[in-house]
């Protein structure tokens, strides 16, 4: 399943840094503007704490985590959506993402020039923000126009619809508001979802700032709205990522950190792309699998393979606390905790399942 988070900001705040410690994948770090261009993309493991205590009970050879994608996405700059800087070429680059992480700039560091010489974080947001808003609504405009060319030589129910909708994401737009944030349904969200429209994905906030001052001020998570708004430090989460494992875990305790800054990362962007996760745990391997928040069990099966969708008979499902508390499949069935489902079942996050197939 692939479904890639850009990562987005205004040159050197600190994409490109947060890119390597995220993937350990070089990238291209420079302090000037459009250091990026073509986008880097690194495919990062998913922290999941569950996988290590299945294999420890199913005693497994192998343990294989779930995977996202992120992409380091070129600098925006005023004006974009104009042709400014990269202009049409990150705005490419950015719809091809099923969610964004924004990074924003609070550290303080005289040999890394901010574009526009200052550090105003919550005005950067806005300048993303309104960038973004205002290539939507040349989108949103061309359709609209063709739309109305459409009705000119015969006028349908649909057609009228899609207009009423086209002409509310039209008004909306111009008044800065993101599509994500005009509650529209199901129906409404299909008849859009060809443009891509890049305020209507998931977005996240990344505030990055410096190693002794990871705090979110109120201004920022006023301006983030509904949006989950993360603090971390880009410069301190590379060093970590460079560090061996039981030194960066020295490191962590040193901090009184539970986990990393990019852990949280993942696993927030995780949740931000409406993800869950079940398990399966044998002798050969546990593994995470990722599907849809509501996924129904037929389709889940199908995750592993296609033949076991087609085939489904029935899903055979336990908690995954159960399953290490009582010492796997064995002693979930002797509580009675291991559970038969149907076609109609829909996956819930941490199940452990075995799948029965014709």
């Amino acid at each position: 399943m692939s479904l890639p988070i850009g990562i987005v900001g205004l040159p050197n705040v600190g994409k490109s840094t947060l890119f390597k410690a995220l993937t350990r994948k070089p990238a291209l770090i420079a302090n000037y503007p459009f250091a990026t261009i073509d986008p880097n993309i690194g495919v990062v493991e998913v922290p999941d704490a569950r996988l290590g205590a299945l294999a420890r009970v199913s005693a497994s050879a192998h343990i294989i985590p779930t995977i996202i994608e992120f992409v380091d996405i070129a600098g925006l700059v005023r004006g974009a959506a104009q042709g400014e800087g990269l202009g049409n070429k990150f705005l490419s680059h950015i719809r091809e993402v099923a969610a964004i992480i924004q990074v924003v700039r609070v550290f303080s560091d005289h040999n890394i020039t901010h574009v526009l010489n200052r550090v105003n974080p919550v005005e950067d947001m806005e300048i993303i923000n309104i960038e973004l808003a205002l290539a939507d609504l040349s989108t949103v405009e061309k359709r609209l126009e063709n739309l109305r060319r459409q009705k000119k030589t015969g006028a349908s129910k649909a057609l009228e619809t899609a207009c009423v909708l086209f002409e509310r994401l039209r008004d909306a737009l111009k008044k800065g508001v993101a599509v994500r944030d005009m509650g529209l349904t199901k129906e409404e969200d299909a008849l859009i979802k060809d443009l891509q429209l890049l305020t209507g994905k998931p977005l996240m906030y990344v505030v990055n700032g410096d190693e002794e001052n990871q705090n979110v001020s109120k201004e920022v998570v006023t301006a983030a709205g509904e949006n989950p708004v993360l603090a971390i430090s880009a410069k301190l989460e590379a060093e970590l990522a460079d560090l061996p494992p039981e030194e960066s875990g020295v490191l962590l305790n040193e901090l009184g950190w539970l986990e990393s800054g990019l852990d949280r990362l993942i696993v927030t962007g995780y949740a931000l792309l409406d993800l869950i996760t079940f398990l399966t745990s044998g002798p050969e391997e546990s593994r995470a699998w990722t599907i849809k928040k509501g996924t129904r069990a037929p389709q889940a099966a199908g995750v592993i393979h296609t033949d076991f969708e087609k085939g489904f008979i029935r899903a055979e499902i336990c908690n995954w606390k159960d399953f290490v508390e009582f010492g796997g499949e064995v002693g979930v069935k002797e509580k009675g905790l291991w559970r038969l489902e149907g076609k109609e079942y829909v996956m819930q996050d941490g199940e452990v399942c075995h799948f029965r197939f014709a």
